[in-house]
């Protein structure tokens, strides 16, 4: 069974050793890895060339195409049965491959595969970010899992019956190439153990950035329209309601903000020890900054969303792009 393994790079001169280097030390070794380069403007092509004596890699460049584009331009371009996407700047544990393409050599009826994915944190941002916004593996129901296109596989045939990522969509496109495998290939088979690592945003100003542009995708996709709208309305009416209920009721109703903080909260809070152990000199003290950042990162992304949100649907009213349903 060959097996290809694809991803799009743009400017990750930075990033992209630690992805090459986890790809040359699998348990099983891709018969062929296809990079297509949007375009970088630093190191990234000419390091990518020289690892070409190390790994079977294919080189593509690009310039201007998106991620969605990229992928397709891989995945053509990619003489494997078996496609196994990824991303740069992640780091592979030995074995994703070997786990990855498992359930393929033991049932020939799978089209997909959703792999999983951890934080790779360093600092006490990075973990308490991690926490926040990543699930863990025992969060996960494998029947209604949508997998991360920074680990997935899938046969080429079935990306070639879902019509490949939307190409009009810069953000989310894979939960909309998710849901049209669901529908159309059938389920994933869920492969906890192929794991990959991967840095979360470093800061406020980024991680404000990222939620914007994927809730903007949202709109664009007309994704999660009921989580968006509850989620307007609790700090738009019901933070409101809650306030005056304070002044004009009787104080005590300010503690629904804390009642309402905590639950809010307290998955984020359940997940810390375990991301906290990718910080191996971590103390109480750290433990405790991290739990104090969750609040914090939990509002920055509420608001982020709610703003990109609108722009995605304003911009899918103005374009009218494809029924991807």
């Amino acid at each position: 069974m060959r097996v290809s393994v694809i991803a799009t790079v743009l400017n990750e001169g930075e990033s992209i050793r630690r992805l090459l280097e986890s790809l040359a030390s699998q348990s099983r070794l891709p018969d062929e890895i296809v990079i297509v380069d949007g375009g970088s403007t630093d190191q990234t092509a000419a390091i990518i060339q020289s690892y070409t004596n190390r790994l079977p890699i294919v080189l593509r460049v690009e310039p201007g195409a998106n991620i969605s584009r990229g992928r397709n331009l891989a995945i053509a371009a990619a003489s494997g049965a078996i496609i196994a996407a990824t991303d740069a700047g992640v780091r592979l544990t030995d074995r994703w491959l070997e786990y990855l393409i498992a359930p393929f050599e033991s049932d020939p009826s799978v089209q997909g595969v959703s792999g999983f994915f951890l934080p790779d944190v360093r600092t006490v941002f990075e973990a308490a970010m991690g926490a926040t916004v990543l699930p863990q593996r025992t969060d996960i129901n494998p029947a209604t899992f949508l997998p991360s296109s920074r680990s997935v596989a899938f046969t080429k045939a079935a990306w070639e019956r879902v019509g490949g990522y939307p190409e009009w969509l810069d953000y989310c496109e894979d939960l909309v190439f998710d849901f049209r495998m669901k529908d159309i290939a059938g389920p994933f088979t869920f492969a906890p153990d192929a794991l990959v690592y991967f840095q979360p945003r470093t800061s406020l100003r980024a991680f404000y950035k990222q939620y914007r542009l994927y809730a903007r995708g949202d709109g664009k996709a007309d994704l999660w329209r009921k989580r968006h709208a509850i989620r307007c309305g609790a700090y738009l009416i019901g933070a409101p309601l809650i306030a005056a209920a304070g002044f004009v009721i009787h104080p005590t109703a300010w503690g629904l903000f804390a009642v309402g903080a905590v639950a809010y909260c307290r998955r984020p809070w359940s997940r810390l020890p375990a991301v906290m152990r990718g910080l191996p000199h971590a103390g109480t003290l750290d433990f405790v900054k991290a739990a104090a950042w969750v609040p914090v990162i939990r509002v920055v992304g509420d608001v982020a969303k709610m703003i990109g949100y609108p722009a995605g649907v304003l911009w899918r009213i103005r374009h009218r792009p494809p029924d991807w349903r």
